[in-house]
């Protein structure tokens, strides 16, 4: 039966392959001539135990598993980590649709017997890797379908932040409409302005791509490898140092995944490089900033403004001091939340553990 639900997500939105990732398309080629051993595998014998773990999982990918695998549900929200922990015991794959830490303590839980997991999420920072590295449990995440999403939203948060969506906001429930002033709430253009990426792949091109509309001059960004050529001419893009990137930057999105390396990055230091008209993205993740260092340099103007759909912590407490800024758009953490791309996100993690399950590839392996 897996075959019949490979062809779902055909319309799942891929990377071109010159940017180094899997269209969906390829994605989904890569595993069609797996599908009778796949089909012979589970129709023999007992059927695999998967457990999903969170209530709100799109049905989508809820009923692909059911059709080869007995489906247990978390059905708590929020997750309670005892209710999972009790439910994932002897169980033969997991869909891990929450942000619960997946560590040791998850997989002693389990038991030896499990073999494939998957997440419903691009960033795995809340995955003990290596500790699934060293038990051999291969793991799936879901990183292309959000591209449009996220990158949708980035956009939406660059204007908001330039333009002043949320200190207008404000003005209007002060009642403080000052439009007798000629510079009243003056923000910054796009247009001729250099957008500046912190971390380039496929999320940071999809966000290029929509700014190419807004008629801006160039792009520059910060990675540890160099893009294809190609790319670089379709969006007038350059590969520049960090320092390069913070001082001739106008915006600045960060679409990086935190790591040793990232995290902090964006402190003090690094604001205080960046043009006092700067704008501050960040789809990325909280922790890739510095957050006190920002609150002192919007608070002081040393930068314009900032569009943050991450924080640290999440959830953000409503008294958190960076919610008393003017200067500041915040989200809570919805760049992938449309209706279609959970679907889609849910399909493929369905199909990542279903390959895991009989030793095959995954669609979209986190390793």
């Amino acid at each position: 039966m897996l075959n019949r639900f490979i062809g779902l997500s055909t319309t799942i939105v891929g990377r071109s392959s010159r940017s180094g990732f899997l269209s969906s398309s390829s994605l989904l080629k890569a595993g069609g001539s797996r599908n009778q051993k796949q089909n012979r595998t589970m129709s023999s014998g007992k059927a695999f135990k998967v457990l999903v773990t969170h209530p709100e999982v799109p049905q989508e990918g809820i009923d692909i598993l059911k059709q080869n695998c007995e489906v247990i549900q978390v059905q708590s929200v929020p997750v309670d980590r005892a209710e999972l922990l009790r439910k994932i015991s002897g169980v033969d794959g997991v869909l891990w649709g929450g942000h619960q830490p997946l560590n040791a303590e998850a997989l002693d839980a389990a038991g030896p017997q499990l073999k494939s997991i998957s997440t419903m999420s691009a960033g795995i920072d809340y995955v003990d890797v290596p500790e699934l590295k060293k038990r051999k449990i291969p793991l799936g995440h879901t990183p292309t379908v959000l591209n449009t999403a996220v990158a949708d939203l980035a956009v939406g948060l660059l204007i908001a932040a330039g333009r002043r969506f949320h200190e207008g906001r404000k003005k209007i429930d002060n009642d403080q409409w000052e439009n007798y002033h000629l510079n009243w709430l003056l923000g910054q253009d796009i247009r001729d302005s250099t957008v500046g990426f912190y971390g380039f792949g496929g999320i940071g091109q999809a966000i290029a791509k929509r700014l190419s509309g807004f008629d801006i001059d160039r792009v520059l960004y910060t990675t540890r490898r160099r893009v294809h050529k190609e790319i670089e001419e379709e969006f007038n893009a350059k590969k520049v140092d960090f320092d390069t990137l913070l001082a001739e930057s106008d915006f600045i999105v960060i679409a990086s995944p935190l790591t040793k390396d990232t995290q902090g990055v964006f402190n003090a230091t690094a604001f205080n490089k960046m043009k006092e008209t700067a704008v501050l993205v960040n789809i990325g993740r909280g922790k890739i900033v510095n957050q006190d260092d920002l609150y002192e340099a919007l608070k002081s103007n040393r930068i314009f403004s900032a569009g943050l759909d991450v924080v640290d912590p999440e959830p953000l407490s409503p008294k958190d001091k960076l919610l008393t800024l003017d200067n500041v758009v915040v989200l809570p953490h919805i760049g992938s939340a449309t209706k279609r791309t959970r679907a889609e996100m849910a399909t493929i993690a369905a199909h990542n553990v279903l390959r895991g399950l009989v030793g095959e590839p995954m669609l979209s392996p986190a390793y």
